[in-house]
């Protein structure tokens, strides 16, 4: 399954990928605030977008990473913020895909981990992060603040 880093030349095939995954959590569809979106975080190089391909060269799947760092450690870490792959492609390896590239991308970077979190009723995504080596928190428990 062929993925690759996105560009701003990329943006319209990963704006309408972002716009679905966000219409599956909930949200209204507006492809063009995705594009808006995606092109700040690509312009500004705030998030590292990957798009997987079918074999017809159609994206089927997109993941998005953001930087942050580790105090603690003083290094670079990266969030895995979004995972979505069309209906029509799952079980196809796509996902897996995804998460193989992201952690090659992430080690390039030189950075010490990735980071991920998910809905604690989506048993799909947690069986796919466990399946692929991703290991459950034990040691921390997450807050958040609504502004």
């Amino acid at each position: 399954m062929p993925v690759e880093i996105a560009t701003i030349f990329n943006v319209n095939e990963a704006a309408v990928l972002f716009d679905q995954y966000r219409v599956f959590y909930g949200k209204p569809s507006d492809l063009d605030a995705a594009k808006r979106f995606l092109s700040k975080r690509m312009t500004h190089q705030q998030s590292v977008i990957l798009l997987a391909r079918n074999d017809a060269g159609a994206c089927v799947g997109f993941s998005q990473l953001y930087p942050t760092f580790s105090s603690v450690s003083m290094r670079k870490k990266f969030i895995l913020n979004d995972l979505f792959v069309l209906p029509e492609a799952r079980g196809a390896g796509v996902a897996t895909a995804l998460l193989e590239y992201a952690k090659r991308v992430a080690r390039e970077y030189g950075a010490l981990a990735l980071t991920l979190s998910t809905a604690v009723d989506n048993a799909t995504a947690r069986q796919l992060y466990q399946a692929n080596g991703w290991e459950l928190e034990q040691d921390y428990v997450s807050y958040d603040f609504s502004l």
